[in-house]
């Protein structure tokens, strides 16, 4: 392996749709994109903002065009234009009427120095996946539902028995 493979990190990209009238794609989202951005756990790649009118046409604003801190700007001239055009009309395929989304493309820079370590020892990536978070949390929630249902169960048997006298 030759040491460019051993600054190469897995890219990834992320879409957050925003529902009708609750469009925020600013303030806390972009501190902590900017924040992960500083930490070096992240390379910003490209980074665009979709707004879906009600009649379903699409406007695709890039992330220099946004207000926002310095920061952003400065992050922004540094932003490759990796969304072609037909990607950025998949991604809006799966917007509501009167969204907004932000779309980011992103290099996991923390992945690299792991990933060049397998590499040099003779490993190679056979497969790789992700989790969604939401779906994290519908498990959760599945569980924790789950389990209450068992208490409620064992309380209702205790309770048969201590009238039972058992």
């Amino acid at each position: 392996m030759t040491d460019d493979n051993d600054s190469v990190a897995p890219i990834d990209f992320v879409i957050i749709e925003f529902p009708p009238g609750q469009q925020n794609f600013s303030g806390e989202v972009i501190d902590e994109l900017l924040a992960l951005v500083d930490a070096g756990t992240i390379r910003l790649v490209d980074a665009i903002v979709l707004v879906k009118d009600e009649d379903g046409s699409v406007e695709a604003v890039e992330l220099s065009e946004l207000q926002g801190p310095s920061a952003l700007a400065t992050l922004a001239e540094q932003l490759a234009d990796f969304l072609a055009e037909a990607d950025i009309a998949t991604l809006a395929e799966a917007m509501e009427p009167g969204s907004v989304a932000g779309a980011i493309v992103y290099e996991n820079v923390w992945a690299a120095p792991f990933a060049a370590a397998a590499r040099r020892a003779g490993g190679r990536l056979i497969a790789d996946g992700r989790i969604h978070s939401q779906d994290i949390a519908d498990a959760l929630e599945a569980e924790a539902e789950l389990e209450a249902a068992e208490d409620l169960e064992q309380q209702e048997q205790r309770k048969t028995q201590e009238e039972q006298g058992v």
